[in-house]
C-alpha cells in the first residue's frame, strides 16, 4: 500500500522500526546515566549549587534579567535595521540595471563571507579609534554593527529567493497591467514572497538572538550568557546549574519568537485566501448581473 509521499511500512519495517526506537532510546537513556553520574561525581548535583535560582531572587534581579534585557536590546535593534537593508539589498540584487545589481551582489558576498564575530571585533576597533562612543555603550554599537552587516546579507539572499522562486506569470501579468518594475516588486512580488520567506526569515532571527552571546564572549557585553561568569563567582561555582538557567530561557525567548512568527505566517495564510475568495464572489456576481467585458468568461 502506498501513500502519496511515502511507501506505507509493512510489517517487517514496522518490527525493524520498533527494534530502532527501542535501542535508540536504551543508548540515550545511558548516555543521560552517564552524564548524570559524571555530574554527580563533580558535585555538581548538590542543591546549594541549583537552589540560587529559586530561592534568591537577587539572581535573577542582578544578573539573569538584565543580561537578557541586554541581549533582547541588541537583538531587537540588529533585527529592526537588518531586515529593511536586507529586503532592499536583496531587491538592489534583483535590478535590471547592471550599475546597481553588481555593487550590491558584491556587498552582500562580501559580508556574508565574513565570520560575524570578526565583524563585531572590526566594529568595535573602528568605534575606539574613529568616533566618540564612549567604552560603556561601545560593545553594544559593535554587536548590533556587526550583526546588522551580516544578517542584512544573509536576509538580502533570503528576499532574493523568495521572490525569484514565484511563478514567472506573476510579473507578466504585472508588466501586461501597465505596472512598473518598482510597483510589480512592491505591490505584486514581495506580498507574495514574505510568505515563502518567512520561515527562513524566523531561522534567521534566531541566530541573530543567539549570536548576541559573541559580544559578551569577547567584547565584553552584558549579555545573558556573559552572566553565567558573575553567577559562577558569587554562588560556589555552579557552572554547569548556570548554564542550564541559561539555556533554558535562551530556549523560551527563540520558542516565542518562532510561535509568533508561526501565527503572523497564519493570518497572511487566510488573509490571502480571505483575498481570493472575495475576488472569486465579485467575478460571480458580475457574471450572474451579466456586467459588461465579463462576456466569455
Amino acid at each position: 500500500m502506498n501513500s502519496v509521499l511515502y511507501d506505507v511500512p509493512g510489517p517487517k519495517a514496522k518490527a525493524r522500526n520498533v527494534v530502532y526506537t527501542v535501542v535508540f532510546l536504551a543508548v540515550l537513556g545511558l548516555v543521560a546515566y552517564w552524564v548524570l553520574s559524571a555530574m554527580a561525581d563533580k558535585h555538581q548535583l548538590e542543591a546549594d549549587k541549583w537552589s540560587p535560582f529559586v530561592t534568591d531572587s537577587r539572581v535573577w534581579t542582578t544578573y539573569l534579567l538584565p543580561g537578557l534585557v541586554e541581549t533582547l536590546k541588541a537583538a531587537a535593534l540588529s533585527i529592526l535595521i537588518a531586515l529593511p537593508l536586507g529586503a532592499a539589498l536583496g531587491i538592489g540584487r534583483l535590478s535590471d540595471h547592471r550599475w546597481v545589481r553588481v555593487p550590491v551582489g558584491v556587498v552582500v558576498e562580501f559580508f556574508r563571507a565574513i565570520p560575524v564575530l570578526l565583524l563585531m571585533m572590526f566594529s568595535s576597533a573602528v568605534y575606539a579609534a574613529y568616533t566618540p562612543v564612549s567604552s560603556d555603550f561601545r560593545p553594544l554599537y559593535a554587536v548590533v554593527t556587526g550583526l546588522v552587516l551580516y544578517n542584512a546579507s544573509v536576509i538580502a539572499e533570503i528576499v532574493r529567493a523568495g521572490v525569484l522562486s514565484l511563478p514567472r506569470g506573476q510579473g507578466d501579468a504585472a508588466v501586461a497591467l501597465g505596472m512598473r518594475k518598482g510597483q510589480t516588486m512592491l505591490y505584486v512580488l514581495l506580498p507574495q514572497a514574505v510568505t515563502v520567506m518567512l520561515p527562513a526569515l524566523v531561522s534567521q532571527l534566531v541566530v541573530i538572538v543567539k549570536d548576541t552571546a559573541l559580544g559578551g564572549a569577547l567584547l565584553g557585553f552584558g549579555e545573558l550568557l556573559s552572566q553565567n561568569r558573575q553567577i559562577t563567582a558569587n554562588y560556589g561555582a555552579n557552572t554547569i546549574a548556570a548554564f542550564t538557567v541559561i539555556a533554558l530561557i535562551y530556549i523560551v525567548v527563540n520558542a516565542l519568537l518562532t510561535q509568533c512568527a508561526a501565527l503572523l505566517e497564519k493570518r497572511l495564510r487566510q488573509g490571502r485566501k480571505a483575498a481570493a475568495v472575495k475576488d472569486a464572489a465579485s467575478l460571480t456576481t458580475a457574471v450572474e448581473a451579466g456586467a459588461p467585458g465579463t462576456a466569455g468568461v
